[in-house]
């Protein structure tokens, strides 16, 4: 399980509050409930107006996401599993993959490999399967952009809650301790929404984005391996296939490999 999220956000604290220190910013000022209240309360209103209620809901879910990582199989992984598979298929027949499909917690993977038993046609197979990848897709781009959207309404309400609090601070123009006191306080809602927006909302929309595409790029890597599968091509053939996926490097050490266990054959 990676946590790089949440290493990013423990880097921002330390090195922006050892800024503040350095520029001779007190932590006490940041001791502003006013100036949260406008920022994550706005900005959870806007999203309530922008989004449904059934997107919303999923908020603590895609946030659980973003700072957990979901661990996601390799591509060599996936290359050695469905050449497992294809050596099953061509040793003891296609039906021989029914007991592997039931083991299997995927469900896009298990929903291939029950296609294939079923001897379903291949373009029908293929459809499905890059239907539900398409809508897997969709979803995932609505869950990034509550992220990018709150990232947009932050800073614009820091600037709401710096206007709010220099309304106030004119009520203070003849004590001039309290004037300075007054301004200094409203623009700690722009210092919030600035990093609210710019350091949570926004990076992890981005990180949403990559696990999305991540786990796009393996199931069309599983798509094209199980197709090859249905299509009855050799072990060595799928593994070549499939290893046009890997980075230049990863590709040769793995014709390597490949290489080294025929002559070991």
């Amino acid at each position: 399980m990676l946590m790089t999220t949440i290493i990013g956000l423990i880097l921002a604290f330390v090195f922006i509050g050892l800024g503040m220190l350095l520029k001779g910013v007190s932590v006490e000022a940041l001791a502003n409930p006013a100036a949260f209240l406008i920022i994550f309360g706005g900005t959870l209103s806007a999203l309530f107006v922008a989004f449904p209620l059934s997107e919303i809901k999923k908020f603590p879910i895609l946030l659980k996401i973003a700072l957990f990582e979901p661990k996601l199989p390799t591509e060599k992984e996936v290359i050695a599993t469905i050449v497992e598979w294809s050596i099953v298929a061509r040793t003891e027949g296609v039906l021989a993959l029914e007991e592997i499909a039931d083991s299997i917690e995927d469900p896009f993977l298990k929903n291939g490999l029950e296609m294939i038993v079923d001897g379903s046609d291949r373009d029908q197979m293929e459809e499905i399967l890059l239907d539900e990848l398409e809508a897997t897709s969709e979803r995932h781009k609505v869950g990034s952009l509550l992220f990018s959207q709150a990232g947009m309404y932050a800073p614009t309400l820091g600037v709401l809650g710096a206007v709010v609090g220099l309304v106030a601070a004119l009520g203070n123009l003849q004590d001039m301790d309290k004037l300075g006191h007054s301004i200094a306080a409203a623009f700690i809602a722009t210092l919030l929404g600035i990093f609210s927006g710019y350091v949570l909302w926004h990076p992890i929309s981005n990180k949403l984005k990559r696990i999305s595409k991540k786990e796009q790029d393996v199931k069309i890597m599983m798509i094209e391996g199980l197709l090859a599968i249905q299509d009855g091509l050799s072990p060595k053939v799928i593994e070549r296939k499939l290893s046009v996926y890997l980075p230049s490097r990863a590709r040769l050490k793995q014709e390597e490999k490949t290489s080294e266990e025929a002559e070991a054959a």
